[in-house]
């Protein structure tokens, strides 16, 4: 009986602790959702905001492009208010909200990136092609193999009467230190 005393006094605390225990760990656990929670949300606004930004870039790559087609004899700034109109309006129409600055920014980009492009074609277009440079330096080749057959054949052409032209052999005669004897005709 004793024993069941014991256990009866026990029992409120032992509840007391168990209760507590599960208190602590469920503070830990909604804490840990609490911060896992938080990063989601981070990471889900940066994704929505990645994706919002590619969006306000090809926008305002589309306005660039209907500014610059649309508006050719226009000025730059006439062409640059259009596209800022174009670009404001379908990026409302989509729910994305952005400043004019960040608007002006992205359509300048764009502007900027065509000119680069063009530059790198004109230059591209500028430079000689491969097969262009092969065959201008074929016939180079070609023209100065042509003058070199005429020099060679002016100079074994035909000697002209007047010139002395000398019918025997001559004999070559080798170093001093060599062993071989002059070569003779007889």
């Amino acid at each position: 009986m004793q024993t069941q005393t014991i256990i009866e006094n026990v029992q409120p605390y032992v509840n007391t602790i168990v209760t507590a225990a599960a208190g602590v760990l469920t503070a830990f656990v909604l804490g840990g959702l609490n911060k896992l929670k938080t990063k989601v949300n981070v990471w889900l606004e940066a994704r929505t905001t990645s994706a919002q930004r590619e969006v306000i870039h090809k926008v305002a790559g589309e306005a660039f492009a209907l500014a610059q087609t649309a508006f050719k004899e226009a000025g730059g700034e006439r062409k640059l208010q259009e596209a800022l109109q174009y670009a404001s309006l379908t990026l409302s129409s989509q729910g994305i909200v952005v400043s004019q600055v960040e608007l002006k920014s992205a359509i300048e980009k764009a502007y900027l990136e065509y000119k680069t492009k063009t530059k790198a074609v004109f230059a591209t277009e500028a430079q000689p092609n491969e097969e262009a440079t092969q065959a201008a330096a074929k016939e180079a080749v070609s023209r100065l193999s042509a003058k070199l057959n005429d020099f060679l054949a002016q100079a074994t052409a035909e000697v002209t009467p007047n010139t002395l032209v000398r019918t025997e052999p001559v004999p070559i005669s080798a170093p001093a230190e060599s062993a071989q004897s002059p070569v003779t005709t007889e």
